[in-house]
């Protein structure tokens, strides 16, 4: 197999089959994996609209999101955890749009206020 930048190519197909699996796993949908969080608004076959409610403290177990635009209506602090154990700490302002690539990972209300927003998951 050709290597590419020191990884075969072979590795990054099978990596790339199971980031899609992963993201398509029933198992993993923020809906079923942490209801008390995330509600359906809108469900088609274009996008997927989710709304996301998150008390101080309060935690999601591991789920995945495609690609996707995040609206906060109010934001806090959220700490995002990859399936990889790798951590990122996230401020988020009322008001702002975020583009957010397709993800798997857990996630935590680290701050004093309540988190709202909605997800506009493409398909």
């Amino acid at each position: 197999m050709r290597k590419v930048t020191g990884v075969s190519l072979a590795a990054l197909m099978v990596g790339s089959v199971i980031a899609v699996v992963a993201i398509a796993s029933p198992g993993m949908d923020p809906v079923k994996v942490a209801p008390q969080a995330f509600s359906m608004k809108l469900d088609n076959e274009k996008v997927r609209v989710l709304e996301y409610h998150s008390k101080p403290g309060d935690k999601e177990a591991m789920h995945s999101h495609p690609a996707g635009i995040l609206i906060v209506v109010n934001g806090g602090k959220f700490r995002s955890t990859t399936a990889d154990g790798k951590s990122k700490d996230l401020e988020y302002k009322g008001g702002e749009v975020v583009w957010r690539d397709a993800l798997t990972h857990t996630g935590e209300n680290v701050g004093t206020t309540e988190l709202h927003s909605y997800l506009i998951e493409f398909k």
